[in-house]
């Protein structure tokens, strides 16, 4: 689990959004993702770890995470574009 802190006082100015995307860059979609994938092929029964089906089971629940994200959006009060409403 990589756990990222971060600190903006409110007299430095500046977006603490845009500083925390630029400290993660594009690479940090990748590392979670290769991260789930190594954790599945951990979670595997061993007569069952093979390429072929860790990457069937990440897609099936990459697939079912994605078909449910407009419903967690709303459930946790999220706009259609990701944004909190009246914010």
């Amino acid at each position: 689990m990589a756990v990222h802190t971060m600190s903006c006082e409110s007299g430095e100015g500046g977006d603490p959004k845009k500083a925390m995307r630029e400290m993660f860059g594009p690479g940090a979609v990748d590392q979670q993702i290769r991260s789930a994938i190594s954790t599945c092929w951990m979670m595997l029964p061993e007569g069952k770890r093979t390429a072929e089906n860790v990457a069937k089971e990440v897609r099936r629940i990459m697939e079912r995470a994605l078909a449910n994200i407009a419903d967690d959006a709303a459930a946790f009060g999220f706009g259609a574009e990701g944004q909190v409403p009246g914010v």
